[in-house]
């Protein structure tokens, strides 16, 4: 059959449809083009627009850890009096009874870069000193020692708590672009309080100035104790909030949900020494929330 002629309308309506069907395409052609191997600006831009979907997968089997933050990771007064003992640290601690973070996930190299008495402030250049490693996960517990001052009234404003935190996951963002943060949320001071105080040994050492703003006159029950312990845990609170708030611009970082604070700490998980810094079976607790929630498919809630 003889085909009929195209009609002038027909070649109009087709040039117009292929005009259109250009200008569509090109854009996304040009995105498609576009350099993405930047991912170091792309995660410190997410601190600045919140953040973004869909969000990269986690590596629930790193093969490198460091661990940064304060005397809880350094395993302070778990083994003897008023000392660091970084081997039964819940993050990278080589002590069998503890099976630490990075003994679970069966990682060979790890560095624990936390100090006794380490604030948030103190956080940015610990996570320089961890970058250097370049780990392919960095642990964060910090902010205890925030609250835990001379006295309620030089706890770390927390305004000043988040500009601390943020400015240490931008640090790593910009050295280690791909490398994952996991936080751990500030443990409820308050609870450990309630624990030790039965303890006679404890409140002694306590004495020696170990967190006077929830610890001091121990067994004080009158309002103004009362509402001293009270500011102390309120702290806390706001600081766990900063933590969750500001790990959720990173799509790298994964927050505990709470866990930590969560946990109810008996007089077993506590140190044998001060009845307030966890002692083995307390690091053992910490040990098994990080890694249930490194290995999680999905971050907790």
């Amino acid at each position: 059959m003889q085909r009929k002629p195209e009609s002038a309308r027909s070649r109009r309506t087709r040039t117009a449809l292929a005009a259109l069907t250009a200008v569509v395409v090109l854009p996304l052609g040009a995105l498609a083009g576009c350099d993405s191997s930047d991912s170091g600006a792309k995660r410190a831009q997410a601190h600045r627009n919140g953040p973004s979907a869909p969000a990269p997968t986690w590596d629930r089997s790193p093969r490198s850890v460091a661990a940064v933050g304060d005397s809880i990771t350094r395993g302070f007064d778990a083994c003897s009096v008023l000392a660091d003992c970084p081997k039964v640290s819940w993050a990278t601690g080589s002590d069998a009874q503890v099976h630490s973070l990075v003994s679970r996930l069966g990682v060979k190299k790890s560095w624990n870069d936390a100090r006794t008495g380490a604030r948030m402030a103190d956080v940015p250049a610990q996570i320089g000193a961890a970058a250097a490693h370049r780990p392919q996960l960095v642990t964060i517990m910090a902010g205890a020692n925030d609250a835990c001052r001379d006295s309620v009234s030089h706890m770390t404003p927390v305004d000043e708590f988040r500009t601390s935190f943020e400015t240490a996951l931008k640090r790593l963002a910009t050295a280690l672009p791909k490398s994952e943060v996991y936080v751990s949320s500030v443990p409820d001071l308050k609870r450990l309080w309630s624990q030790g105080r039965g303890n006679p040994l404890g409140k002694q050492i306590w004495k020696l100035g170990i967190c006077a703003s929830m610890l001091r006159d121990a067994d004080a029950m009158n309002p103004a104790a009362v509402k001293r312990r009270d500011a102390v845990r309120e702290r806390v609170v706001a600081y766990n909030g900063v933590l969750k708030d500001v790990c959720a611009t990173d799509e790298h970082c994964r927050y505990d949900g709470g866990e930590v604070f969560g946990f109810r700490f008996t007089g077993a998980q506590l140190s044998p020494w001060d009845w307030f810094h966890p002692g083995k079976d307390g690091q053992e607790r910490l040990a098994e929330i990080a890694y249930r929630n490194v290995t999680a498919a999905r971050p907790p809630a």
